[in-house]
């Protein structure tokens, strides 16, 4: 061998060292994040940016962890067992904030004329008893998850709107989503308020009644929220940036394949395809596809936040003493992230 081959070789070899030190640096760099998501196709900008690699491509070592409801989410992000999260406004979260401890920083689920939103749901006892409408609720059990739970406030608002109180209206707390399913189902809760990938399939089954949209009691409600701890918050700005790019890069996915369609139908089962490894994976990928595609929510582009929506909340809240009087918008919400209206 010359020495010539020699040297080339020896080259060879020394870059190959560098570039796997340097891949190794880069690997060991990347921060570790946790992520809390509940199964819902309205967390799909979530999966997105973790299945297409945008998180990686921020420096960002993402894992997920599943929770069932919003509440028990915003415990964990307090904690420390989780870094972001993504679900409701509630009086969980609320109260948090108010110790400082939470801060909401950005929008993820809105509600949007014209795309069709949450659906009030009625079992089919409560339909043949004459529930036809949201004005028939008066008297009628409402199924939630928690008391403070997102689905209280839209239990209230639309008994509000039908000239009820909510006291007329027996909200019943069941702790978890399948729970309540399953008591809609079986006639045990009258009426409940879900999202229309689930909403749908259960009116598709012939389980459940539809009798009102959401939208049309809670116009441009901001549904689900992007939050942290105030510490991250306050100290780690370029790790939030990282994330909030990577998830609205992923909400970005997510709009044009499913909610604009820009993408063409091999677009939307791509996306199907992929949120399907989160989203009713128990069912064959033909069945569930048709609740996923048409169960599309808009995702809050660049998780812009609807600060009017999340005012009206915090009053409505605070009104029913399931937040804290000393609670203002400038304790829950860190607006130094996204674009406000």
């Amino acid at each position: 061998m010359t020495f010539s081959i020699r040297k080339t070789l020896m080259r060879a070899a020394a870059a190959s060292l560098a570039l796997a030190a340097f891949s190794s640096v880069a690997a060991s760099a990347a921060d570790k994040v946790t992520l809390g998501a509940i199964r819902f196709t309205s967390h799909a900008a979530s999966f997105v940016a973790y299945e297409r690699g945008y998180f990686k491509e921020q420096g960002l070592d993402v894992e997920l962890k599943f929770f069932q409801a919003a509440q028990p989410m915003a415990v964990a992000i307090a904690s420390g067992d989780v870094d972001f999260g993504v679900t409701a406004i509630s009086g969980g979260l609320m109260g948090l904030a108010d110790k400082g401890v939470v801060k909401v920083i950005g929008g993820a689920l809105h509600e949007e004329k014209g795309i069709d939103g949450q659906i009030i749901l009625v079992s089919n006892k409560a339909y043949d008893e004459g529930v036809t409408d949201p004005s028939k609720l008066k008297g009628r059990t409402f199924g939630i998850t928690q008391a403070g739970s997102s689905f209280h406030y839209m239990a209230a608002k639309i008994a509000d709107a039908e000239g009820f109180t909510l006291e007329d209206m027996k909200v019943k707390p069941l702790q978890k989503v399948g729970a309540i399913i399953g008591a809609l189902k079986s006639g045990q809760i009258d009426a409940w308020a879900i999202q229309p990938h689930i909403a749908k399939a259960l009116i598709n089954a012939g389980a459940a009644k539809k009798i009102g949209m959401v939208a049309d009691f809670i116009p441009d409600y901001q549904v689900t929220t992007v939050f942290t701890s105030t510490k991250v918050a306050e100290e780690n700005p370029d790790l939030v940036k990282r994330f909030l790019a990577a998830f609205s890069k992923g909400a970005a996915d997510f709009n044009a394949a499913l909610v604009d369609k820009t993408e063409g139908e091999e677009g939307q089962i791509a996306m199907a395809k992929l949120i399907h490894k989160y989203v009713y994976a128990d069912q064959p990928f033909e069945k569930a596809s048709v609740s996923i595609i048409n169960g599309a929510m808009r995702l809050n582009p660049n998780a812009r936040l609807d600060m009017g929506s999340v005012k009206d909340q915090l009053a409505w809240f605070k009104a029913e003493h399931l937040a804290p009087e000393s609670l203002t918008l400038e304790k829950l919400v860190n607006t130094n992230y996204v674009e406000t209206y």
